[in-house]
């Protein structure tokens, strides 16, 4: 499974309701606030809907810069990936990008919904035109809204053109009530698995079984086994070898 898969996967089996109330009036007023990103700052902008699998992009000079659509033309497709834009980013900054929004989606499932709106993540990219020239691209991105049972509902992703020399933690979660900044090391270091943790995941890596990892870490296998739900848990994980990947994705092994 690789990084796009597996955000993938967390971003669409989330549990919705099918009777969320307001629901219509919330994404008509962040269509208008992605439509506004757009014209004000000559941005793409788009605005995915994570329970209805949409996207709604809006294109702005950026967009007939890298000629992937008119300048002030809008776009509503079925998906959260928007491919078109996908195929003029750089392959090593793509990957890249999946990783960071997989490190954001667990961080913010860890916060407070009425929190979650004041991170976003920034990095700076590499995006090419028709003629394959790059050109250096600052991207940032919002999970807006959640759902009234916590679920990450919409995120709005912004394309800039970066101004040459300018620069942006390929890695960088920012929170914009105090300006600060987040490093991924320090996300490594905030306890999202303890030290035992880590070892049995290792293990699991390697394929050992149960018996084996309380063996080898002389514990009983009932506490390997607890070890393996607080994992699952912890991590957003369907199964053991599910949170084996993500773990690594994340940078915690």
């Amino acid at each position: 499974m690789d990084i796009q898969q597996t955000l993938n996967n967390k971003l669409l089996n989330q549990e919705f309701s099918t009777t969320d109330k307001d629901c219509e009036s919330i994404l008509t007023a962040h269509k208008m606030t992605a439509r506004t990103y757009a014209r004000t700052e000559n941005a793409i902008a788009v605005l995915s809907d994570m329970k209805a699998n949409i996207s709604y992009l809006y294109y702005g000079g950026v967009a007939e810069t890298l000629d992937i659509a008119p300048k002030n033309t809008e776009q509503t497709i079925s998906s959260i990936w928007e491919e078109k834009i996908f195929k003029q980013i750089h392959p090593e900054d793509l990957i890249e990008k999946y990783a960071q929004e997989l490190r954001f989606f667990h961080f913010l499932k860890k916060m407070p919904v009425e929190k979650r709106t004041d991170y976003y993540i920034a990095n700076r990219i590499r995006m090419r035109n028709k003629d394959g020239k790059y050109f250096p691209v600052i991207h940032r991105m919002f999970y807006i809204a959640s759902a009234p049972n916590g679920s990450i509902w919409l995120a709005l992703c912004l394309y800039n053109l970066s101004a040459t020399g300018e620069k942006a933690d390929s890695r960088m979660i920012i929170d914009t009530s105090n300006g600060t900044g987040i490093e991924p090391d320090r996300l490594s270091e905030q306890n999202i698995l303890t030290t035992r943790e880590k070892e049995i995941l290792s293990f699991i890596g390697e394929g050992k079984a149960s018996k084996d990892i309380a063996r080898l870490l002389c514990i009983s296998i009932n506490t390997v086994n607890r070890h393996r739900q607080n994992i699952l848990e912890k991590l957003h994980a369907g199964n053991s070898i599910q949170a084996y990947q993500i773990a690594k994705e994340l940078g915690l092994l």
